[in-house]
């Protein structure tokens, strides 16, 4: 539950669980915590925390692994449809929360013994709301499943034990939450041009923290497509907060979040947090040595093209190059760096092309020009990769996009 401020009479801390991609939620844990987050603990696709409106605001802006971060609103026990419906309405002052005029959305997740269909779990909680409008003014919200103005997330838990079930205390729970951001966060804005299998920003800035890059060394991707992973690395680097959008006119302003229509929205902190967001922004490395080189090279016209047009979107072309060719041909820099590439593994890319020939290629090209590096690589087949003919010495586990995957390391000698 929510802690409370004596002398203002709000809500100072609140618990939030922030939706993460599978595989990642310890380099999550740690990036939350990094960000001021308290009592980080790592779920199942998820991080549960307690902040603060100060260090909401700034999960949104600076968080760069999560999904979305869901505010707790209240958590009650739930055994069948009646508790359910009971439940919503006493969760929130929807006086405040959910105006007639206000649309919103409903998903939920989750089942419990008596619940156990989320489509008419989060139909019976849209079904509270608008019931309790109906007795308070006569009028109901729109529901709005594009862009509404609230987002509203329950998830069901069965909780308990068989001493429990058949008396109707099965320990089952609710809770509902708020989505502050309204869309998925890992839509950062610049990239308009997709490659036809893209990975999604927030799992390739994951992807870079595990690598342990931080701009100290060359970072190249042979097989870079749609610029995704260095993208990320090279914002990471240069501390460009995730939550900002370059505008036309060449200025990076917050992306519109749902948590500024909130009627507990505090614009003074909200404006502290974007401008403590923008100061951190570096044309360098933290100890001022420039960033060292990054470099893409995709063989594909057009998708070299696209590729440059996000970077250019980004505001990143100073600091990385992109250059057309076929992997096989890659030149390094000289100074050993990390090496990271996506390349096809025929579930959506690559079906007409032998693939276990560019993956052979590939392990010859790094055995031949790039010792003394390290390379992470995405593999969906674990027959292709093998085709590499060089060992891991190291396996994480992710999702890309549902697909079962592993973030491959291997010290090149």
């Amino acid at each position: 539950m929510a802690k409370h401020d004596g002398s203002m009479g709000k809500v100072s801390q609140f618990e939030v669980i922030a939706v993460v991609p599978p595989g990642l939620e310890e380099s999550a844990a740690a990036e939350l915590q990094a960000l001021g987050a308290e009592e980080v603990r790592p779920l199942r696709r998820a991080v549960a925390l307690r902040t603060d409106l100060a260090g909401f605001y700034r999960l949104h802006l600076r968080a760069r692994l999560p999904f979305r971060f869901l505010r707790q609103l209240d958590r009650f026990p739930c055994t069948d449809r009646l508790a359910l419906h009971r439940g919503v309405q006493n969760a929130a002052d929807w006086a405040s929360w959910l105006p007639p005029e206000t649309s919103f959305r409903v998903d939920a997740s989750g089942a419990s013994r008596e619940l156990n269909h989320s489509h008419y779990s989060a139909l019976q909680v849209k079904n509270a709301l608008v019931d309790w409008q109906r007795q308070h003014w006569g009028e109901r919200s729109s529901v709005e499943l594009d862009d509404p103005d609230l987002s509203l997330h329950l998830h069901l838990s069965p909780g308990g034990g068989p001493r429990n079930r058949g008396r109707g205390e099965d320990g089952a729970m609710a809770v509902l939450s708020l989505d502050g951001a309204g869309a998925s966060l890992h839509r950062r804005g610049y990239r308009a041009a997709m490659g036809l299998a893209p990975l999604k920003e927030n799992l390739a800035a994951g992807l870079i923290a595990l690598s342990g890059w931080d701009g100290s060394v060359p970072l190249c991707d042979p097989l870079c497509g749609s610029g995704t992973l260095l993208i990320e690395a090279a914002a990471m680097a240069l501390n460009r907060a995730p939550g900002f959008w370059l505008e036309a006119d060449g200025h990076s302003r917050p992306r519109p979040f749902a948590l500024q229509g909130w009627p507990d929205f505090d614009p003074l902190l909200w404006q502290q947090e974007v401008d403590a967001a923008r100061e951190l922004e570096r044309q360098d490395l933290a100890d001022g040595r420039p960033l060292a080189p990054v470099i893409g090279m995709e063989r594909d016209p057009a998708v070299l093209e696209q590729a440059q047009v996000n970077v250019n979107a980004a505001g990143l072309a100073p600091w990385i190059t992109l250059q057309p060719g076929d992997a096989r041909d890659f030149e390094p820099p000289e100074q050993p760096g990390i090496l990271v590439c996506n390349p096809p593994y025929g579930e959506r890319l690559g079906e007409g092309e032998n693939l276990e020939q560019l993956y052979a290629d590939l392990g010859q090209m790094l055995k031949q020009r790039c010792g003394g590096w390290t390379l992470w690589l995405l593999s969906g087949n674990p027959e292709l990769t093998g085709a590499l003919r060089m060992k891991a010495s190291r396996k994480v586990p992710v999702s890309n996009g549902g697909l079962d995957c592993r973030w491959l390391k291997y010290e090149i000698r």
